[in-house]
């Protein structure tokens, strides 16, 4: 089955994933809100320097250049209040992003404004806000500090994890509970069996659908997976995306080796993983986000 053809794609991202406001948030931790609000509005005219996310944003923003009309909308989503978010407006346009829908929720999480905004992705530095956004089904990351920008030119790049993120966490299930035999054996049974969808499987649906507006070669965005599979349970993986109908410009199996210096070659502008150990590696060599999804990340209970 096809996916609904999509007006826009709509991305979601918190005011601390745009900028960075490691300053003010510092004021707000050792002072208080109300020593954080008159910082704010003291330094309103001055511009926030980029976030981590900032280049992907912009990348993004761009494609309306490229593509008939502007089928790319970024929300901003912050815990700020309307008088404190002043100078994110302000800095927003300071370096000319073309945002202009915005919910402030002064203190409170601005997660619940996501699907009113029919947002295919939220990008936060909120875990919290993260988790409950999955919760309601929406792809959504917890972006990392990270010292690598995207690059100002070529395409917009996205790298994506399998299971647990594109993929449903069924199989890692099996892997985290009985081992890599088991979790082989299982997969070779079930190859013709197409799994099930992980959290950012709309999206990449969606960015597929904006790939099909350019001629063959021709689009300014590319997909790559990246997965520790390996052969034989690439099958199901590729017979998977053959069910769903979506099309991965690029894949790497890569048998557990380190991912990093493969997203440093691929050149991705963000890369999404469920996965802590393979974020923090990864974020030498790129922008992440991680996924708070799946068996990885299941809470421990508490006593």
């Amino acid at each position: 089955m096809k996916d609904a053809k999509i007006e826009k794609l709509v991305i979601a991202i918190s005011s601390r994933a745009l900028f960075d406001l490691s300053d003010s948030h510092k004021v707000f931790e050792e002072q208080g809100l109300e020593a954080y609000q008159q910082y704010q509005i003291a330094h309103e005219e001055e511009p926030l320097a980029p976030g981590d996310a900032f280049g992907l944003v912009n990348k993004l923003l761009s494609l309306n250049s490229l593509i008939k009309d502007s089928r790319v909308e970024v929300i901003l989503l912050s815990r700020n209040s309307a008088d404190t978010g002043l100078r994110v407006f302000n800095s927003i346009s300071h370096y000319g992003l073309n945002i202009t829908r915005a919910a402030f929720c002064g203190g409170d999480s601005p997660y619940r404004y996501i699907a009113a905004f029919n947002c295919h992705l939220f990008l936060s530095t909120d875990g919290s806000d993260v988790r409950q956004a999955l919760e309601r089904g929406i792809a959504a990351a917890t972006i990392l500090p990270s010292q690598k920008k995207s690059s100002n030119e070529g395409q917009l790049k996205f790298a994506f994890d399998g299971d647990a993120v594109l993929f449903s966490d069924e199989a890692e299930k099996i892997y985290k509970a009985s081992g890599l035999e088991a979790f082989t054996a299982s997969e070779q049974l079930a190859a013709n069996q197409p799994l099930s969808g992980g959290p950012f499987k709309p999206f990449l649906a969606a960015l597929q659908q904006l790939q099909m507006e350019f001629a063959p070669g021709e689009s300014p965005i590319r997909t790559c997976l990246v997965t520790a599979r390996s052969a034989p349970t690439h099958e199901r993986v590729v017979k998977t995306l053959r069910a769903w109908n979506i099309r991965i410009d690029e894949s790497l199996f890569l048998g557990g080796m380190d991912k990093g210096a493969f997203l440093n070659a691929y050149d991705a502008d963000v890369f999404f993983d469920d996965q802590e150990a393979h974020c923090e590696s990864a974020r030498g060599h790129v922008a992440t986000g991680h996924v708070p999804n799946g068996v990885a990340n299941v809470l421990p209970a508490k006593a």
